[in-house]
């Protein structure tokens, strides 16, 4: 990560805009998750910029897209990605994350935040959520649609953790989506393969893309997490598949670039203001 400007393009700015921005939030609230952030920018990036149909002026638009945190304590994540996408979400606020009264809490919350479609926090959840509401875009475009006339085309993209497919909620939710091939859902599994407390080598060692295609999915690996030519030929892979849902499993570092990463001390508590400026200067 340059620190300069003329050596990196606007794609990498961009990234690491948005890495930094949830990594001061959370340093500057004294506490947050600023890992998940630090290694899933790329692909939030590329999603958010390139695929992701939506319009900040109005957030509540009916065929927008949907974007799910299912991670929900990345939440600094997409408050950055709200804000520079230009939501009602100020840098004011971006400097109150987690504190009392502000629209930036520590998990994401809807009808707090303009732009969060779902309250998440609960690993999971989210994940479950996203099936849902792929469900509704299917049963609406079959109940109103017609030749010529698409009023509800829309896909669910969702952003999910190691956690979140350690979780019996997923896998029911998983289980359906591919019974119902709902090619409409898209979700990236940010597999840094961390947890709050230990690596998943003694906690989750099961082969996710093998799970996944037995329930009828349709898979794909992204071996390098800050590729955003692998996130984009995935993600349009991902659209042009319209039988199946897909899981995009996107290999990424915790932490990425800091001084903690691929430690589960980059999980959940700030890099502390040297690791911060450390991680800067890389």
């Amino acid at each position: 990560m340059s620190t300069t400007q003329s050596d990196v393009s606007i794609d990498q700015l961009s990234v690491n805009t948005i890495r930094f921005l949830a990594v001061d939030a959370v340093q500057q609230a004294n506490s947050g998750h600023p890992g998940l952030p630090l290694d899933a920018a790329p692909m939030a990036y590329a999603l958010w910029t390139r695929f992701l149909k939506h319009d900040p002026a109005h957030p509540q638009w009916c065929d927008r897209d949907r974007f799910v945190l299912s991670a929900g304590h990345g939440s600094a994540l997409l408050y950055s990605l709200l804000h520079l996408c230009g939501y009602d979400l100020p840098m004011t606020q971006l400097k109150q994350f987690r504190q009392w009264g502000s629209i930036t809490p520590g998990h994401p919350e809807r009808g707090l935040t303009p732009g969060v479609e779902v309250t998440t926090g609960p690993l999971g959840q989210g994940f479950a959520n996203g099936v849902g509401m792929a469900i509704a875009e299917a049963h609406l475009a079959a109940r109103f649609n017609r030749d010529g006339h698409m009023l509800i085309d829309h896909h669910t993209y969702g952003l999910v953790s190691d956690g979140d497919l350690m979780e019996g909620v997923a896998a029911e939710a998983a289980s359906l989506a591919g019974h119902l091939q709902l090619g409409k859902l898209i979700y990236l599994y940010d597999n840094n393969q961390v947890t709050l407390s230990a690596g998943t080598d003694i906690t989750f060692t099961e082969d996710c893309a093998a799970r996944f295609d037995a329930y009828g999915w349709h898979t794909q690996a992204v071996e390098d997490g800050n590729d955003l030519d692998a996130l984009d030929q995935a993600l349009h892979a991902a659209r042009a598949e319209t039988g199946r849902p897909s899981l995009i499993l996107v290999r990424t570092h915790l932490g990425f670039g800091s001084p903690k990463q691929d430690s589960f001390e980059a999980h959940g508590s700030p890099l502390g203001a040297e690791n911060v400026r450390l991680t800067k200067r890389k």
